[in-house]
């Protein structure tokens, strides 16, 4: 299994979930878990994906998944899920 954390963050607004997931899904990436706020109008969700399925590369899930963040106009932020646990560990 191949997963990468996606972290959303922006002001809140209808159909943040539904963008991101339906790019996941264009692009045969699936959700393992995922959590998500909204903290006094800004939207804030990490989500565990697995990309063993996909045909897609976490660079390229990366530059997808930020296009279609600007078009919602929120920020989107993608690492392999080794990296984002090392980053935490520092």
């Amino acid at each position: 299994m191949e997963n990468a954390v996606v972290v959303v963050v922006g002001a809140d607004k209808p159909g943040i979930v539904a963008g991101i997931s339906s790019e996941l899904a264009v692009n045969n990436v699936n959700i393992v878990d995922i959590s998500q706020t909204v903290l006094r109008d800004i939207f804030a969700m990490i989500m565990l994906v697995d990309l063993s399925k996909s045909n897609v590369s976490i660079s390229e899930l990366r530059k997808k998944l930020q296009a279609k963040g600007k078009e919602l106009k929120v920020e989107v932020l993608v690492y392999h899920e080794e990296v984002f646990r090392y980053m935490e560990r520092i």
